[in-house]
């Protein structure tokens, strides 16, 4: 484990400043100005990926080949991870102000499908369900009726949720009345899936690559973020975010997925900027500690992963940061992680 009052948090705490006329103008249009970066992202992968994506349509032969290779690695390798959270702090704070709101409409409808997102399910799960249940019993992604150090728990998750994870939330807000969501759940499903269809037609094996694929891809690696981020349940206290959420500091994730790790805080203050995020584990660090929150330092969310998956608790506790004093030994934190990895039975469990 690793002393909190040793360790300097490395994780970015600001944003660039515009450098030219260019960036002076898009801030003029942002609701805050750190989020300049999201629109040099935005830009660069309009002029790389979706360029690519047409010429996969367009062209043949070892063409083609040399254009996929780069699309497969723009798209999968490069863009994949900064693009979803970049979308993730979009719904949560709308980039644009009042005047250009149309402008948010860019990122959930017109670039997002090419990371295999439907348009506005993922707000509708992740705002409207996920956080407004905060990993509770009605949130259809919810990590507590499972062992969450097993894979074969892992699978019946992930295989639940792409057989009925949509279907899933319509039905929750539609039992909640919520039109705002339901309607555009079903305009961004049939607007997803005809524009697949046509370009099956087209094309179907660009279509396959640069849309379907896609879809598969994120809405697996969605699931394992979020099993990731919700091993750690207390099931006395499951719907406090300090005992059911991890964080992740001190890592290169961090700086290229805009302070992803940080979810403990993110629960707590959905709407927090991402630059303050780490100064929120500093101001909070005795509530970190009094509710035996898991902070993981050098490790993201993918390796916690791995090692819950391979039950390696041993190295997990080295990567444990000790906040305050708060635990005595390795082995308490090991127990601890043990505790709260255990399938929690609820009413809407799912079945053994």
């Amino acid at each position: 484990m690793r002393d909190f009052a040793n360790i300097t948090l490395h994780d970015p705490i600001g944003s660039e400043s515009p450098g030219n006329a260019l960036d002076r103008f898009w801030v003029s249009l942002l609701k805050d100005p750190r989020d300049l970066p999201f629109v040099h992202l935005t830009l660069r992968i309009s002029f790389t990926l979706v360029p690519l994506t047409i010429l996969l349509f367009l062209t043949q032969g070892w063409v083609w080949w040399l254009v996929f290779a780069a699309h497969f690695y723009l798209g999968h390798l490069y863009f994949k991870g900064p693009f979803g959270l970049m979308l993730h702090c979009a719904i949560h704070r709308p980039l644009f102000k009042s005047d250009y709101v149309f402008l948010n409409n860019y990122l959930p409808w017109f670039l997002a499908p090419f990371f295999g997102h439907t348009p506005e399910t993922y707000r509708a799960h992740h705002i409207g369900m996920h956080h407004a249940e905060n990993n509770l019993e009605p949130d259809g992604s919810c990590t507590m009726g499972y062992q969450r150090d097993s894979f074969k728990d892992f699978s019946k998750y992930v295989g639940r949720f792409l057989l009925f994870g949509v279907y899933d939330m319509y039905q929750y807000h539609s039992k909640l009345n919520r039109k705002f969501f339901t309607t555009r759940i079903l305009a961004g499903e049939i607007f997803f899936y005809s524009m697949v269809i046509i370009l099956c037609f087209v094309n179907f094996t660009a279509a396959f690559w640069a849309f379907i694929f896609p879809l598969f891809v994120f809405r697996v690696v969605a699931m394992l973020g979020n099993w990731s981020q919700h091993s750690f349940v207390d099931a006395e206290d499951p719907g406090n975010a300090y005992k059911n959420s991890g964080t992740c500091i001190n890592h290169k994730y961090n700086h290229k997925c805009w302070n992803d790790g940080y979810h403990i805080s993110h629960h707590i203050l959905p709407h927090l900027h991402w630059t303050e995020h780490p100064q929120h584990l500093i101001d909070k660090s005795q509530e970190y500690a009094e509710n035996k929150a898991l902070v993981f330092e050098d490790l993201d969310f993918l390796r916690i992963f791995l090692l819950l998956m391979a039950k390696n608790y041993d190295k997990l506790a080295d990567h444990v940061v000790n906040i305050n004093g708060t635990f005595e030994s390795k082995e308490e934190i090991i127990a601890l992680m043990k505790e709260r990895t255990a399938k929690i039975l609820v009413p809407e469990s799912v079945p053994a």
